[in-house]
């Protein structure tokens, strides 16, 4: 997503665990586009105060926030009753609290901007609740979901012109999946995040990406009997 909004002009604040690729993204990226602005942090989103101290540090880096995009997540779970509780619970903190303490961070830049979008990307898993390894993830994506809805909402009430976004992505091969066996439908990242780009430069509501077919499968997860999702998923 970086270098797709690099190529389309954007300043970039940009943040994850690690620091050497931090570096030789924002050196790769400023030799392409040396007209835009990129600066770079550390963070592990695990860590909630450092959240906060990052997004307030790019406030003052840039004076002002167009958006945020909150997509550092986790993929492992395990079939719930089976032991692994403290897997599960690291799954459900880092893809619910910690997305939860950067929408906090970042709606309040944009509240005292009195502008803003702000994206979330949650999965096609959160259409459903899903059986064996998929249930703690689908779930905390579920929660970033409904959580991205209430802000909208909450957005409506106060009609402040703060746009909110949430992404759906089916499966694309990333780095979290790498070992993972073939799945239907699935997209390499260039394509995969071509598709997310777009609907996040669409402003829109709410996407299942890439579209087809994942906006028909959308569909009828939420309304097929579950003996037929578990088929499914």
């Amino acid at each position: 997503m970086a270098r797709l909004f690099a190529k389309l002009g954007y300043n970039l604040a940009i943040c994850a665990r690690r620091s050497e690729r931090l570096e030789q993204l924002k050196a790769e990226l400023m030799e392409q586009y040396p007209q835009i602005r990129i600066e770079y942090r550390v963070l592990d989103v695990a860590d909630y105060d450092a959240i906060f101290e990052v997004f307030n540090a790019f406030a003052k880096d840039f004076s002002h926030i167009d958006r945020v995009i909150v997509n550092a997540g986790v993929g492992e779970s395990r079939r719930i009753g089976k032991g692994r509780f403290e897997t599960n619970r690291r799954t459900a903190e880092i893809n619910f609290i910690s997305a939860l303490a950067q929408c906090e961070a970042a709606m309040k830049i944009f509240r005292d901007q009195n502008s803003g979008h702000l994206v979330v990307i949650s999965s096609m898993s959160a259409m459903r609740g899903l059986p064996k390894h998929m249930t703690t993830y689908g779930a905390s994506k579920a929660g970033l979901a409904h959580l991205a809805e209430g802000i909208r909402a909450d957005m409506l009430l106060d009609k402040l012109p703060i746009k909110v976004s949430t992404i759906y992505p089916g499966y694309i091969r990333t780095e979290i999946n790498t070992n993972a066996k073939p799945l239907p439908f699935e997209v390499n990242a260039d394509k995969g995040t071509r598709a997310i780009v777009a609907a996040i430069e669409h402003e829109v509501t709410e996407a299942c990406v890439p579209s087809l077919p994942w906006s028909i499968v959308g569909h009828a997860m939420k309304h097929l009997p579950l003996n037929v999702v578990n088929k499914i998923s």
